[in-house]
């Protein structure tokens, strides 16, 4: 059987505040680490209405001194906008503050509109033709392994620590799957947004993969929309939230909040923007506890990840937090 992970992108809801969603991204990685999900991941996005994360080493830290057990990790740093050697610093101390705990998952996407990368660069040049060797990098300042002939051997990434968080790649592309396995690291395929195939991607990562300083062989995870209630009826009633946030953002138009189930049911949809919707079943799960994980299983029967990763875009808390407690029933979970 696979673990079980959290991927928490902490929308701000429909009359609510940043702080209230950050409030709640507190209170639902609280919950997790009681009842027993593997790893709460918190997101990178910018200059965003709808979304509150913008630093996850920041949130990291904060949610880590919240919670006892669970891995805290981003999914992910967007690293071409950033100096390998200052997100290695940044997670070498987390990792020195709860060792054992910290993951770094990396991405190579914008995680904003065009406007804030070129702020988020501003003075530098950069592309994401440098990620490979920014990965390797900052892999050899966490491990203390930069080769010899590395520009900047010398150098270390303090503190100094006997530990090193975990490195995971992120992507939704089979190209990420290529990197990932080129350079023997986890891989994290968001299942929920991308378009490229799961299933495939995570054969060529699984296919291509060269064991390394961080895995003798391949891991990776899927990250997928479980959306979970007592009635099926329910669990779709929830589900429209993200149903239209998603037609939104496909249109290039992300609302400005995390609209709420009532919001969505009283959209006035036009007939493409049903077929939309209609098309985009297939990258979530939505239903009974039973009816979940059933479908979670055939799902992973294909995709053949050692994790899955749960995100829940459910716009009331507490049905929200339900959601997660009942995935951790029926899959009888030990908190």
């Amino acid at each position: 059987m696979f673990k079980l992970g959290i991927l928490d992108q902490s929308q701000i809801g429909e009359g609510r505040t940043a702080a209230s969603a950050l409030a709640e991204t507190t209170e639902l990685a609280q919950e997790a680490d009681k009842l027993g999900y593997s790893r709460y991941w918190v997101s990178e996005h910018h200059a965003s209405q709808a979304l509150a994360h913008s630093s996850p080493e920041v949130l990291i830290a904060h949610l880590a001194a919240k919670t006892n057990r669970i891995r805290l990790g981003s999914g992910g740093i967007m690293l071409p906008h950033y100096s390998a050697y200052k997100v290695a610093e940044n997670f070498r101390l987390l990792e020195a503050l709860h060792p054992g705990r910290i993951d770094v998952g990396l991405g190579r996407a914008p995680g904003g509109m065009p406007i804030s990368t070129r702020a988020l660069q501003e003075g530098k040049y950069t592309s994401v033709d440098q990620y490979p060797q920014q990965v390797a990098d900052l892999t050899g300042y966490l491990y203390d392994s930069l080769p010899p002939s590395h520009r900047f051997a010398a150098l270390h990434a303090s503190p100094i620590i006997e530990t090193a968080p975990e490195i995971w790649l992120l992507g939704s592309s089979y190209d990420s799957a290529r990197i990932a396995a080129d350079q023997g690291a986890a891989f994290g395929f968001a299942q929920f947004f991308g378009n490229a195939d799961c299933e495939q991607a995570l054969r060529i990562y699984r296919e291509h993969f060269k064991p390394s300083i961080l895995n003798e062989k391949a891991h990776s995870l899927a990250a997928i929309m479980v959306i979970c209630a007592d009635t099926e009826e329910e669990a779709k009633r929830l589900a429209s939230s993200s149903d239209l946030f998603f037609l939104s953002l496909g249109r290039g138009a992300l609302l400005p909040s995390f609209p709420s189930a009532e919001t969505a049911t009283n959209y006035p949809y036009t007939p493409g923007d049903l077929a939309l919707i209609q098309d985009r079943q297939h990258k979530r799960i939505v239903g009974t506890p039973e009816q979940v994980k059933a479908q979670m299983i055939k799902l992973n029967e294909a995709y053949q990840a050692d994790e899955l990763m749960v995100v829940s875009p459910i716009h009331d808390v507490a049905a929200r937090i339900h959601s997660y407690r009942l995935l951790a029933e029926v899959f009888d979970m030990q908190g």
